[in-house]
């Protein structure tokens, strides 16, 4: 599956613009670190993209990511992308083994963090989001009360990178494609 066949298929499943925005910025974040790994960068893109795909359809743990992953066999994509992918939620009973798995599960929870942080920013805009703030946002549990803050820290340490440079890491990614965010 190359990148516009997987992002036909994010958008055939997912109508909110919300979660397109996520899955491009976990995109962005992983082909980041595909570079920093020497990794295979649009691979690792496409798995960032889908790993949500189901989501909307079905946002329940019984099925998700579950029914994404038969729908991705049937489209005879690869099991390393579909175990990164299942892998990325905690409950689905899947090891994170390889490097694109530990990734996804270290980038899913972060951007959408970093996208509240920016969002009570008074310019609403990632280019005034420092790695500080972040990071002071995280203490405050009120805050994006939904996001798992053990899934931040447990992410950057299944990479073995400190979190201040993995935070920081992800944020220039997204920075990146701020336009394409919104931010």
């Amino acid at each position: 599956m190359n990148r516009s066949e997987a992002y036909s298929l994010l958008t055939e499943y997912t109508k909110k613009e919300g979660l397109i925005k996520h899955a491009l910025a976990v995109e962005s974040a992983m082909k980041l670190y595909a570079n920093k790994f020497n990794e295979d960068e649009e691979s690792w893109g496409i798995v960032g993209l889908l790993h949500d795909f189901d989501y909307e359809k079905y946002p329940d743990a019984e099925n998700h990511p579950f029914k994404g992953a038969e729908i991705l066999r049937e489209k005879g994509v690869s099991e390393k992308w579909i175990n990164a992918i299942l892998g990325h939620a905690g409950y689905s009973g899947v090891k994170r083994e390889s490097m694109m798995a530990k990734t996804l599960f270290a980038v899913d929870e972060i951007t959408g963090f970093i996208v509240a942080v920016a969002l009570v920013r008074p310019s609403k805009k990632l280019a005034d989001v420092a790695v500080k703030s972040v990071k002071k946002k995280m203490k405050d549990r009120a805050f994006a009360a939904a996001v798992n803050r053990d899934d931040i820290q447990n992410g950057a340490e299944e990479l073995g990178i400190p979190l201040d440079e993995h935070i920081s890491n992800v944020l220039d990614a997204m920075k990146n494609i701020a336009d394409q965010l919104g931010l």
